[in-house]
């Protein structure tokens, strides 16, 4: 198997997990508040990554560098952004609409690549973010209404995912996978705590009977460890194989998956909308998939009707 086509496996097992966790931390954040979760959830994680840093990869602490502290906080920061605007939001509007807009980091990856980074990009990318945008929105249709602030909440949380796929990207390939890893984790779990600490009840997090309750415990258990631990492993590890746009593709099957497992778990029903939008983010990711001498078609073919319209006009 192909490096490249290895990572985008790799990257769907995570998109996966974290569609499957939809139904346990929205139990779970009934009984212990969203901040002071992401703070305990972060730091179990960080946690975990540390010891096997020290047990089994040892030798990158070598490699340990002011610039890779530098930058595996920026991408912390990038996440914590993408995590607490998208909690945050979440109080003040849907479910739904928080989908959709949060799905929105689909667009801006390229969008930022081209504004930012001068990258140019292929027709597939440009088709494929359009088709999968269009199934976030088929996807969420039923409760699409007015706007509100915890909408823009949720948009600021789109601008941070997509630059944690952005900054991902760009430093991956520079420096130790698990090293970095744990410096970005390790930045969100903080950077939880605080806010925490200043805005919610953050004692909970230290409360026995909250933390061990069967809610909490499994969605602690599940998210620390596969959620966060094991799947920003694989993102930092996998990403350097791939493109930026193709791994925010590919993390559009977040809702897909998530909309699969509440259906068989919380009883969930997909409407029809929401069926044909699973098919559009599929397309989406078959669209970002297609190789170059598809494109150049594409191309050509285009190019040659608008001459022959122009020819036509004269």
């Amino acid at each position: 198997m192909k490096p490249t086509w290895f990572a985008d496996v790799s990257l769907l097992l995570v998109a996966l997990i974290w569609g499957a966790t939809f139904v346990l931390v929205q139990n779970a954040i009934s009984f212990l508040e969203p901040l002071s979760f992401n703070a305990v959830r972060f730091t179990l994680a960080a946690i975990l990554l540390g010891f096997w840093l020290l047990l089994f990869e040892r030798q990158q602490l070598k490699m340990f560098s002011i610039k890779l502290l530098t930058s595996g906080i920026m991408i912390g920061i990038c996440l914590f952004i993408g995590y607490a605007f998208q909690t945050l939001g979440l109080v003040y509007t849907t479910s739904s609409k928080a989908g959709f807009i949060t799905g929105l980091s689909v667009v801006l990856v390229p969008l930022f690549t081209v504004l930012i980074f001068k990258h140019k990009l292929g027709v597939n990318s440009y088709l494929g973010a359009a088709a999968a945008t269009a199934g976030l929105y088929l996807l969420t249709l039923t409760d699409i209404a007015s706007l509100n602030m915890g909408d823009g909440f949720i948009l600021i949380c789109a601008v941070g995912f997509a630059f944690h796929i952005l900054m991902t990207g760009k430093y991956s390939s520079h420096y130790p996978s698990l090293l970095l890893t744990v410096v970005q984790i390790a930045t969100v779990a903080l950077l939880s705590g605080a806010l925490a600490w200043l805005f919610e009840d953050w004692k909970q997090a230290f409360n026995p009977a909250v933390l061990l309750s069967p809610e909490v415990a499994a969605a602690l258990l599940v998210t620390a460890v596969f959620a966060t631990a094991l799947a920003f492993l694989i993102q930092t590890n996998f990403q350097k194989y791939t493109s930026a746009t193709r791994v925010a593709l590919i993390f559009a099957m977040e809702p897909v998956f998530a909309a699969i497992t509440g259906y068989f778990w919380a009883g969930d029903r997909l409407s029809y909308s929401a069926a044909l939008g699973c098919l559009f983010i599929f397309l989406g990711m078959v669209a970002a998939e297609l190789p170059s001498s598809v494109q150049d078609r594409w191309k050509k073919k285009f190019n040659l009707h608008v001459k022959k319209g122009a020819d036509s006009e004269v």
